[in-house]
């Protein structure tokens, strides 16, 4: 099946899903059956994890239940609600740990205790209590911004109104998950698809008086913000909330031990079908909060927690076709066009080849029988081909050495760090002379960790591309807004709905707009280091003319494969047209973001050696969260070079040639106002 192909199925798929959703929740006349619904919606989910360019704002996985944008206002989260990372494995676990303790620079002898919680199939919610008084409910929305769904929480019998005990905090947001138990399910199923639906959709009834017949259960599990609370392990925090009277997980333990936890999870596993909760894994996590806060978070997720999934599902299939998609940096990635199966309730036509070393180390051709397995959330792929069927014609797959959609001559690029060449196999056009790679950075460019423009998605994007309306992302500030009302599906309305949504975004951060390019290895934290490098569009843009990438090598967390990037992307006419265009329609703010009483405000600072008890990411964290700021070589520009044990010789002897100050470790934390 072809990309087009698939992009029609997909998008038929979403339209239907949001017809069925509108049917039970809105109307609660529900169009099909439940367990047609549960396959659509699997099957949707199924395809996303398999094709990265299909996504929607509709997708089942974006929403909960049915958006009710216009019955519930919506407020910030004063912590944000993050996502956990996954894993699968044993492997994964360790690799877990090792950085855990990589990060607070301890060995691996150093114990670390896991608050272990089966991760319930429901809904996030925070409540937030004033003076022991629940005042607020919202609904996890996008983690950072959630609906006020107060009045409807408030009919849950387990989260309580008032809380006397004395040991409770002045103020706090208690998070859980609410969920219908299996049992009761059996009442509702005439009306939803599965427990969780149920869930979702009567937290999202108009009246809360329908949110009261229905049998809502809340498990506590953590907070956000707080102020005034005194405990210091999640293990301690279950207990107390216990006694505040909410319910917690009788299945909770605390675990140490990698060996341990798999023991645990097995025993859970195993006992899934008996518990009257739909669960689909278990979450670890570090039980001291000292540890927690230490390690702090990466961009959506912390640190200090990850969600241990399920067991993967394998099935025999055959391989139909073999297809190859181009993304948004040209990689170009084989998928299996299967014979359709079901495994573990999701109907899989697609599976991942990953790349073509992949293809030629498992021999894998069209035609052949084959194993699939999915993982969890993991993408669905070949596991192994059994050779014995396969028929005496087949052929062994050709991988395109020229790109399918522009004919450019792809390549497979030289690796740096491990001297090898990569193994995925890459269009050489640049900025947006490939289609297919063009379509790709639109969808980026409107995408939500981006410009996040609101009724813009993908779908759009590939609409308005085949239409002619739009080439490049300037095209999107300059939309012919009469012919768009003109098209199927549009109106007067939607069509001033999407103005006004794009009319909105004009305005952005500089550290959202450079990772709106899509400049390959320039993710939204490298987005974020270079933002408060350059501190100005103009600064960054003045790249293009004087040419002075070596200075970017001062700093840290930037590297020779991010300056060679974007000095490519520089160095092509479409990107700098893109960006000249960009900057007439937009007001790209200036990051002047700077942190108050930053005791080393206006510093720099580099690190040679081990600290003792602190790793390098840690003592950079505190450099950063003190108004400092870190860099990977040396220069006059430097203030302060940190020397822990095993010291590389050169720096400290380049740094006594500039006159740059030495600090021991004592020195450093004396800075900070801390002892070592």
């Amino acid at each position: 099946m072809s990309k087009k192909e698939i992009q029609i199925q997909y998008k038929k798929k979403i339209k239907l899903f949001n017809q069925y959703n509108k049917s039970y929740y809105d109307k609660s006349k529900p169009d099909v059956s439940d367990k047609e619904y549960d396959e659509l919606k699997k099957d949707i989910l199924s395809l996303e994890q398999k094709y990265k360019f299909l996504k929607s704002k509709k997708s089942p996985a974006e929403i909960v239940g049915f958006k009710p944008s216009r019955n519930f206002t919506k407020a910030q989260h004063r912590i944000p609600m993050l996502s956990l990372a996954n894993a699968f494995s044993e492997e994964d676990l360790v690799n877990f740990e090792k950085r855990t303790l990589n990060f607070i620079s301890k060995k691996e002898d150093f114990k670390i205790s896991y608050s272990t919680e089966p991760k319930i199939d429901g809904i996030s919610a925070s409540l937030t209590y004033k003076d022991g008084k629940f005042i607020k409910g919202l609904s996890r929305g996008d983690g950072k911004e959630g609906e006020d769904i107060t009045a409807n929480l408030s009919t849950i019998k387990d989260i309580p109104k008032k809380i006397s005990a004395k040991n409770f905090p002045e103020e706090i947001d208690i998070r859980g998950e609410v969920f219908i138990q299996n049992s009761d399910f059996k009442n509702l199923k005439e009306k939803f698809a599965n427990p969780r639906n149920a869930a979702s959709g009567s937290l999202r009834q108009k009246n809360p008086n329908d949110t009261k017949k229905i049998p809502l259960q809340f498990i506590a599990y953590t907070f956000g913000y707080e102020k005034g609370l005194k405990i210091e392990t999640q293990s301690d925090f279950l207990k107390n909330l216990s006694d505040w009277g909410f319910k917690t997980n009788p299945f909770n333990k605390l675990i140490t031990g990698v060996k341990n936890l798999l023991i645990n999870y097995n025993e859970i596993e195993k006992k899934r079908a008996e518990i009257d909760f739909d669960i689909d894994g278990i979450v670890y996590k570090i039980n001291e909060f000292k540890l927690q806060k230490r390690l702090g978070n990466v961009a959506n997720a912390p640190r200090w927690a990850i969600a241990h999934k399920f067991s993967s599902n394998k099935a025999i299939s055959k391989i139909l076709n073999i297809d190859i998609q181009i993304g948004r940096t040209g990689a170009l990635t084989p998928v299996a066009k299967i014979k359709p199966i079901n495994i573990g309730g999701v109907l899989v036509s697609n599976a991942t080849l990953h790349n073509e070393d992949e293809i030629n180390r498992k021999d894998i051709r069209v035609g052949d029988t084959v194993t699939v397995e999915r993982a969890g959330d993991v993408i669905p792929h070949v596991l192994s081909v059994d050779i014995k069927k396969r028929s005496k014609d087949s052929l062994k797959f050709a991988f395109p050495q020229n790109c399918p959609s522009c004919g450019s001559k792809t390549i497979k690029e030289f690796n740096l760090i491990t001297k090898k060449n990569d193994a995925v196999r890459r269009c050489t056009s640049e900025g947006y002379e490939c289609e297919k790679i063009a379509i790709e950075k639109i969808k980026h460019f409107v995408s939500k960790e981006a410009f996040n423009i609101d009724g813009f998605g993908k779908k759009i994007v590939e609409n308005f591309w085949k239409l002619k309306i739009i080439k490049l992302p300037q095209d999107i500030f300059k939309l012919d807004y009469d012919k768009i009302e003109n098209l199927e599906g549009w109106g007067k309305l939607s069509v001033e709905n999407l103005k006004y949504s794009i009319n909105k975004k004009k305005k952005i951060s500089l550290e959202k707009f450079i990772y709106s390019l899509g400049i390959r290895h320039i993710g939204l934290e490298n987005a974020k280091i270079l933002s408060k490098h350059f501190k100005s569009f103009l600064k960054f843009i003045s790249l293009s003319k004087n040419s002075k990438y070596d200075e970017l090598l001062d700093i840290d967390g930037i590297g020779e494969t991010q300056i060679n990037s974007i000095k490519n992307y520089f160095v092509n006419k479409i990107n700098l047209n893109v960006l000249n265009e960009l900057q007439k329609i937009l007001y790209i703010e200036d990051n002047t973001i700077e942190r108050k009483n930053g005791l080393l405000k206006n510093q720099t600072f580099m690190l040679t050696g081990k600290l003792d008890g602190i790793s390098r990411a840690e003592a950079k964290s505190l450099i950063e969260e003190n108004s400092g700021t870190t860099v990977s070589s040396i220069s006059k520009k430097l203030n302060y070079l940190i020397v822990g044990q095993k010291a590389t010789k050169r720096k400290i002897e380049k740094a006594k040639e500039l006159k740059i100050k030495t600090l021991d470790q004592k020195e450093f934390l004396k800075m900070l106002n801390k002892t070592s």
